[in-house]
């Protein structure tokens, strides 16, 4: 695994937004203020969820897209790219494997994280199929897409952008984590991130019960010590 100091560079890589936010958002914000550049990478403005029925497609999209600024800035993410997919839909194609190795090669991250492809038998949450489709084109991307100058040879003729290898890719949502981060100095940053997604949390009657239950069980899980909070993943060496 790569070390703290290694990871200076992370593209997070998603299908909706708030995927992050209820994934990651604290180890986001613990490796913004170590220093690392963070940018993410939506694949979709998310135009299909929310409980606004007032709102079309279009005036949902701008809402969460400017939700996702909002909570982005909460854990010391600026760099926000939407690739503009259709939300609900999306698919496992070789055009979203080329935008998404597009990023890649223009961000060149030490550390990628984005949704596991596998669905989760435990809890359906995760495995909304547009994650499942965004997590698999993203560790296709990573290998062997990024890294092959060969793949995509328009990104590099086109746009000037040379093969680039990810180091490692951290996976959300999957039923065998094998990885755990202490986010306990910065789960009240991620509970303020999902309360920016209004649209999607504001229904919630008890948003902040529910986080921190669910990272008290992975610090537990992980052998922290009581009254700590963490955050799961699986770990895939790419490099």
């Amino acid at each position: 695994m790569l070390d703290d100091a290694d990871i200076t560079t992370v593209l997070v890589v998603t299908a909706h937004p708030d995927d992050i936010d209820f994934g990651g958002a604290g180890t986001i914000a613990k490796l913004s203020d170590a220093g690392a550049q963070v940018a993410y990478c939506l694949v979709t403005d998310g135009d299909a969820g929310g409980f606004d029925r007032d709102l079309d497609n279009g005036g949902m999209a701008a809402r969460r897209r400017a939700e996702q600024t909002a909570a982005a800035k909460c854990v010391g993410v600026s760099d926000l790219r939407f690739l503009g997919h259709q939300d609900g839909v999306v698919e496992q194609t070789l055009g979203l494997r080329r935008d998404i190795t597009r990023v890649i090669r223009q961000v060149r991250p030490d550390l990628v994280i984005t949704s596991t492809p596998e669905r989760n038998y435990a809890r359906l949450g995760p495995s909304h199929p547009d994650h499942r489709a965004v997590g698999g084109a993203t560790l296709d991307a990573v290998y062997p897409d990024a890294r092959n100058p060969y793949a995509f040879p328009e990104l590099l003729a086109d746009e000037g952008l040379d093969a680039w290898t990810v180091r490692e890719v951290w996976l959300m949502g999957t039923m065998t984590p094998d990885h755990y981060v202490d986010v306990t100095a910065t789960i009240d940053r991620k509970i303020a991130a999902l309360r920016a997604h209004e649209s999607q949390t504001a229904h919630m009657e008890d948003l902040d019960g529910m986080i921190r239950g669910w990272l008290a069980a992975n610090a537990a899980t992980a052998g922290l010590p009581e009254g700590t909070f963490a955050e799961a993943f699986q770990v895939v060496v790419s490099a």
